[in-house]
């Protein structure tokens, strides 16, 4: 029998209110397990009687292992194979950041050390994104909210996590439902990160995002725009088809009408593609009207095959000053981080056989980017 995560929220609560056991333990339950990862049911004091031969008989503490711990040469970057229940694997990266050593506006950034964990929300990723290592999986199988959780779980056990942000391996909006819950048990005790230190990376699910803006009041939203009109959209992410350039932009007006909030995008940067001039003018027009964030991703390598290169250093900067000058529109370059390790943007893919991936149903990427 597959047993459940305990922190499959919904999971947990059914079984209990159908054992008629008051809800209220299950945040005492999960900061027990927080603070002593090796315990047993058994070890947890002040549980109802009935509790405990449910726990044993229904649930894990955790149902994902840690299957190896790489560190990137510059020690700041921890890419995280993780092993679930069904044999399947997926990776979560930890970035280490100390924000004291840039500069905001000329002035010395507030704060300190801090860690922000990159998780995946799918096994695979069926966007098919030719820039995106991910995509050439495919899709496998959704997560399951607890298995979600247990990324932050396992990657607190190595560095004090402050951020999360979704860009690990899937399109989190297609697990919409898990993604969600796994969200509300982050916000919620014994976790308590604010939903301001959480960010959902999209392609740009129209639906998902009108839905999300109800669900989740001050998530940070990162949309993977990548480029400025939609036909190159389409040449390098198959499923903007879907999605059309107009559409989505009209989504993320209403979305922002509502939340109030900057929205982040993404933009990965392709050496004669997207990087021209003229792509910085169309882009800084398409944004001029909203309050937003454009962060430039220099392109890392996804193997030999690759139709693309990465743009120059004088291109990005030369595209920062468009947007930056030209259109008052707020770009920063994303630092690589974790590239010898296979774990910056777009570089996560697990290379097993197939026959070790389950099968499954859809249902209808790295940096804390709040400066």
């Amino acid at each position: 029998m597959a047993y459940k995560s305990i922190f499959d929220s919904s999971k947990l609560t059914a079984e209990f209110q159908n054992a008629q056991i008051n809800t209220q333990f299950i945040p005492l339950i999960w900061k027990y397990v927080l603070q002593n990862p090796n315990c047993e049911w058994e070890d947890i004091p002040s549980l109802p009687s009935a509790a405990y031969p449910l726990l044993r008989s229904k649930f894990k503490s955790l149902t994902s292992t840690v299957q190896s711990v790489i560190d990137s040469t510059d020690q700041v970057t921890t890419k995280l194979l993780i092993c679930l229940q069904n044999g399947a694997s997926v990776e979560a990266v930890i970035m280490r950041y100390d924000t004291r050593l840039g500069k905001y506006n000329g002035k010395a950034r507030p704060g300190g050390l801090r860690s922000t964990l990159c998780i995946s929300s799918q096994v695979g990723c069926k966007m098919g994104c030719r820039f995106c290592a991910t995509g050439s999986m495919g899709f496998k199988n959704n997560l399951s909210p607890g298995e979600i959780v247990e990324q932050l779980v396992l990657a607190s056990r190595l560095s004090p996590i402050r951020n999360v942000v979704f860009m690990g391996m899937g399109e989190p909006l297609n697990n919409y439902s898990a993604v969600v819950e796994a969200i509300r048990i982050m916000t919620s005790s014994p976790f308590q990160l604010s939903p301001k230190k959480i960010t959902v990376s999209t392609v740009g699910i129209i639906p998902a995002i009108k839905k999300l803006q109800h669900d989740i009041p001050n998530l940070n939203l990162a949309v993977s725009l990548h480029a400025p009109v939609q036909d190159i959209r389409c040449q390098i992410m198959p499923a903007a088809r879907a999605f059309p350039l107009e559409r989505l932009m009209d989504a993320l007006r209403e979305y922002q009408e509502k939340c109030q909030q900057k929205i982040f995008i993404e933009y990965i940067m392709l050496d004669a593609v997207n990087d021209e001039q003229q792509h910085a003018h169309q882009l800084g027009k398409l944004l001029e009207t909203f309050q937003v964030v454009v962060n430039l991703i220099p392109f890392n390598p996804i193997g030999t095959l690759s139709p693309f290169k990465c743009s120059s250093d004088e291109k990005v900067n030369s595209f920062q000053k468009i947007l930056r000058e030209a259109y008052n529109i707020r770009t920063t370059v994303r630092k690589q981080m974790g590239q010898d390790i296979s774990g910056a943007c777009g570089q996560l893919v697990i290379n097993m056989p197939k026959k070790q991936y389950p099968s499954g149903d859809a249902v209808t990427d790295i940096e804390d980017l709040r400066l």
